[in-house]
């Protein structure tokens, strides 16, 4: 349950702009503008762990992470994405691991308390900030996670890591690439399974990149790094 400080300031205005989930998954219109785009808003806090329904383990070391409104989580589109924020007492790079019901509001950023107090004043609760989508500040290449229970039969994997919003991701069937569904808890899931043997995987992102990887064949419950990293500022 999260609660807030009442506040008599209103609620986030701007909205950050779509993610792909109106404009298609490698039209990179939506998401190329709205990296780097500052938009006036408020932010409050909650007891953030890191995980969360975009189902990122939890980050004890790294808790500047935030939730983003319902509306605007784009059945888990955002997931990963990173977010700058100029607030009274300076800027922040905060990551999107959850979304947010109780913030009914588009646009509305909901920080952990330990973000949150690193430019702000937590006594405040809502406080007036300007804020931008940019790229993540991440080392290393992509990383594949498959879900536990997955295996040849239902494969479900999650794309971490990466330095841009992820927008598809396809594996390679009968010659040909098969897109896979995101669910809103942020896994690409196959309910056929994607049969036996390695999987050789795509994943594009917002701005029309791409990266191929091949998997070991799925193993509930595992991590595997892939061999790139998207490019980027």
């Amino acid at each position: 349950m999260r609660i807030h400080k009442p506040a008599s300031s209103r609620w986030l205005a701007a909205a950050l702009l779509p993610l792909l989930a109106a404009c298609g998954p490698t039209d990179p219109g939506e998401a190329l503008r709205a990296l780097g785009e500052f938009q006036d808003g408020i932010i409050t806090f909650y007891d953030a762990t890191g995980a969360g329904n975009c189902s990122f383990d939890p980050s004890p070391q790294n808790l500047d992470v935030a939730a983003i409104n319902k509306g605007q989580y784009e059945g888990s589109a955002v997931c990963g994405s990173c977010v700058e924020i100029e607030g009274p007492k300076g800027n922040l790079r905060v990551r999107i691991v959850d979304s947010c019901p109780d913030c009914p509001d588009k646009g509305h950023l909901d920080l952990s308390r330990e973000a949150f107090a690193k430019i702000a004043n937590p006594i405040d609760g809502r406080v007036k900030v300007r804020w931008r989508m940019v790229t993540c500040d991440v080392q290393g290449p992509i990383r594949y996670h498959y879900k536990d229970g997955s295996s040849q039969w239902w494969t479900a994997i999650q794309v971490r890591n990466h330095r841009l919003p992820v927008t598809k991701l396809e594996y390679w069937k009968n010659n040909a690439w098969v897109q896979v569904k995101r669910e809103d808890y942020n896994y690409f899931v196959e309910p056929s399974g994607m049969g036996t043997g390695s999987i050789k995987v795509r994943v594009t992102a917002s701005d029309g990149q791409t990266l191929e990887d091949t998997l070991p064949a799925p193993t509930s419950n595992t991590t595997h790094d892939g061999a790139a990293q998207f490019k980027g500022g």
